[in-house]
């Protein structure tokens, strides 16, 4: 799937969790790739599925993007993607100073755990966010894909996309 708002961009974007945690958390996942045109996401372990009844995909981007359970998100790396795992780890790349490969595959730990070192060791780039203690995972995830489109030369910034994009109910405007 193309990269959000981009003019002629042909990035690609997959999305890999490891056991989440739980429904909510896949659901604002489910949500920041709609916004931000990832094209599918894999998830390991069995917790989200004993928990998926609970509807948190509150856009419906199940129906559009692929959400597959897998054994594992290495053998499951979409063809050609470069795996950038996610990560607070010593000799990570700070995020602000990553360059995104055009053909990505995030990898994000639980919030209770971490990623096991044979994902780390399969992975072409581990980064983190230099925060103060961790992030939620739909919290990490929306702010990678952001630090993504934020870095793409290529962005659409028109009116068109915020009349597309915003709320029906939205009906601001700026006086000037």
């Amino acid at each position: 799937m193309q990269q959000p708002n981009s003019k002629e961009s042909k990035t690609q974007v997959s999305i890999g969790l490891i056991n989440p945690k739980s429904p909510t958390n896949v659901g604002a996942v489910l949500r920041a790739a709609g916004c931000f045109a990832a094209g599918s996401i894999f998830y390991t372990g069995n917790r989200y599925d004993k928990a998926a009844s609970f509807h948190t995909d509150t856009k419906n981007r199940s129906e559009s993007i692929p959400l597959k359970g897998v054994e594992c998100l290495i053998e499951s790396k979409p063809a050609n993607a470069k795996v950038v795992c996610v990560e607070l780890v010593e000799d990570a790349v700070p995020l602000h100073q990553f360059e995104h490969p055009d053909n990505a595959y995030y990898v994000f730990g639980p919030e209770d755990g971490t990623i096991n070192q044979a994902v780390i060791d399969a992975a072409d780039a581990v980064v983190y966010i230099p925060t103060i203690g961790c992030l939620n995972l739909a919290a990490t995830v929306n702010v990678v894909l952001y630090d993504r489109l934020a870095k793409n030369k290529n962005v659409d910034t028109s009116n068109e996309l915020i009349t597309q994009s915003k709320d029906m109910n939205n009906r601001i405007k700026i006086k000037g």
